[in-house]
């Protein structure tokens, strides 16, 4: 089968299949007018959606293993910038949540929306993995506090630890891992990427979240009983890692902000 079909009953011959593809792969020598498929498009189609994406006719059809499941964006107005900017900056780094966890399904409902987060040339590399309790999460917590004895950085957070107050992955109730094997493309910008979406569909829906970058130091150091307890599948590497739940705290204002460095150029 090919891997991009052409239904000429709808196609209008407007050329707007073959402008928009990454990789020109889609020629206007066709017969007749019509768009051409280049032979190279079984080896270097990528599979993105492009060209079934802005044809207003639906005219092509992209082989994938999820055929003729594209579906359209509606005609509703997209956000507004102010609604988006109230998005963006009222979004906080949370690190007191309340003691209760969030249903599974709502979790997969957000990581959902992270399957359309941008990869490298639509690698997808994205794997997730989701601890579910607090007391899975805390495990996690004692693992990096450990490693934090092991040297001289932040001793204010191995007292802390043993005084009964968790400054590492703060007494989430959850954790989010984002790993993929590590001969992908791009693994760790496609990994936080991933996050991002993550991070921000969250926070339209009430729940908060906070990087966890002192776990992400411990992976990165190589702390063996670390990786032993997330386990991850051989050749995964560990590319970013949040900590979420219900915030125990509303906020009601946006902090400042520097200005954005901008240099213009003509």
């Amino acid at each position: 089968m090919a891997m991009i079909t052409i239904d000429r009953k709808k196609c209008k011959k407007d050329g707007i299949c073959a402008a928009e593809c990454p990789f020109s792969l889609i020629g206007l020598t066709g017969e007749d007018g019509f768009p051409e498929i280049r032979p190279a498009a079984a080896r270097l189609c990528i599979q993105c959606g492009h060209c079934v994406a802005v044809c207003p006719h639906d005219a092509l059809t992209l082989a994938t293993k999820y055929p003729n499941t594209a579906q359209p964006i509606g005609n509703g107005s997209p956000p507004t910038l102010k609604k988006t900017g109230q998005l963006l900056t009222s979004r906080r780094s949370i690190r007191s949540y309340e003691n209760q966890t969030i249903p599974r399904a709502h979790i997969e409902q957000l990581l959902d929306l992270c399957r359309w987060a941008p990869s490298a040339k639509n690698e997808q590399p994205v794997h997730w993995l989701v601890l579910e309790t607090p007391e899975a999460v805390r495990h996690i917590a004692g693992l990096v506090v450990d490693w934090l004895r092991t040297g001289k950085t932040y001793p204010g957070i191995v007292t802390a630890w043993d005084q009964g107050k968790d400054m590492v992955l703060r007494g989430a109730p959850h954790l989010l891992i984002a790993h993929a094997h590590e001969e992908s493309l791009k693994p760790e910008i496609d990994c936080t990427i991933a996050l991002t979406y993550f991070d921000l569909a969250a926070a339209s829906c009430e729940i908060g979240t906070c990087w966890a970058g002192i776990l992400m130091s411990a992976v990165a150091a190589g702390y063996q009983p670390l990786l032993d307890a997330l386990a991850l599948p051989e050749g995964h590497r560990l590319y970013g890692a949040m900590i979420f739940g219900y915030p125990r705290f509303p906020y009601f204002k946006v902090p400042a902000r520097n200005e954005a460095r901008i240099t213009w150029r003509p």
